[in-house]
């Protein structure tokens, strides 16, 4: 059976020290991320952890390029598989520029798998003041919206969320109502989005959520809004893995620069990041064999569903 695969990409989450007192990750209530991992926290000094389950390892952001890492380099290299930053000689974000953007059209994993015509969605639902927004100039693509569109696929809107073909950015489609007066968004509860997570996964070969929110809150640098809002992503990860089948496919959770795991710094960290991978072996066990930095994630993707 052709393996699948769910690339949830958390934005900004590096893995730094057990710190509860400046990492968030070290701090907040995640008994769902704990039990996969048997007792460990996403910190330093659980790198790397092996169990039953999942296997979480540390991945180079920092691509041998001087500065900090930033998004949009950072999401290209993870898109595309070449070393992006290296390339242009430097780190850029949040946007792409025109060289970055250049990248992300001539060649990302939703480009590759689409045409060895795999089953591909970009599961994120955009509202209709985005779309406005993007027609006016007002506001700019960011690179995974950029790439996929790109790759000729559509982004789903108001309508594919209320259908339930995706999910808001905050999961719930409660931050839909409460700052874009979107009444009649329909909501979930955590948990429930976990479950409509697996279940739109398995309609596809390689399903991508984009997890934005958690640089927001590493901008933010207030603890107990962190804490807050992994207890949510735990929340969600519990309904996921309750529905997810192991002998299906993978879960892929990683991201693109530190940030979230230290408040004490203004703006991104030079801390490596998290490579999490659910799913049984011997897959999962070939999938992360070789993973050094940002750049081996896209050929390890299409490495596993390229496979007769």
């Amino acid at each position: 059976m052709q393996p699948r695969l769910l690339f949830l990409f958390l934005d900004g989450v590096g893995i730094g020290p057990d710190d509860p007192e400046n990492n968030p990750l070290a701090n907040a209530h995640m008994p769902n991320l704990m039990g996969l991992l048997e007792g460990h926290r996403l910190v330093g000094n659980a790198i790397p952890t092996h169990t039953a389950r999942a296997t979480l390892l540390a991945l180079d952001a920092n691509l041998g390029v001087p500065g900090t890492p930033q998004s949009a380099t950072g999401q290209a290299t993870l898109l595309t598989g070449h070393n992006v930053a290296a390339e242009i000689g430097y780190h850029y974000g949040p946007k792409p520029n025109g060289v970055i953007a250049q990248a992300l059209r001539s060649g990302t994993i939703f480009h590759t798998l689409s045409r060895l015509a795999k089953r591909v969605v970009f599961l994120n639902a955009y509202p209709p003041a985005y779309f406005a927004a993007i027609e006016s100039g007002r506001r700019l693509h960011s690179a995974v919206p950029m790439a996929a569109l790109s790759a000729g696929l559509q982004l789903m809107t108001a309508s594919d969320l209320n259908a339930g073909r995706a999910l808001a950015a905050d999961f719930t489609g409660q931050g839909w109502r409460d700052r874009l007066n979107l009444h009649e968004t329909p909501t979930l509860s955590p948990v429930e989005a976990g479950r409509r997570l697996a279940q739109l996964s398995t309609q596809h070969d390689f399903a991508f959520f984009e997890y934005w929110l958690t640089d927001y809150a590493g901008h933010g640098r207030e603890m107990n809004q962190a804490c807050t809002l992994l207890g949510t992503l735990d929340l969600m990860l519990g309904g996921l893995l309750a529905e997810w089948d192991d002998a299906e496919g993978l879960i892929l959770i990683s991201s693109d620069h530190g940030n979230l795991e230290d408040l004490s710094v203004r703006g991104h960290t030079s801390n490596p990041v998290p490579i999490l991978v659910v799913g049984a072996s011997p897959l999962r066990d070939q999938f992360v064999t070789g993973l050094v930095d940002i750049s081996d994630i896209a050929p390890a993707v299409q490495r596993l569903l390229a496979l007769p």
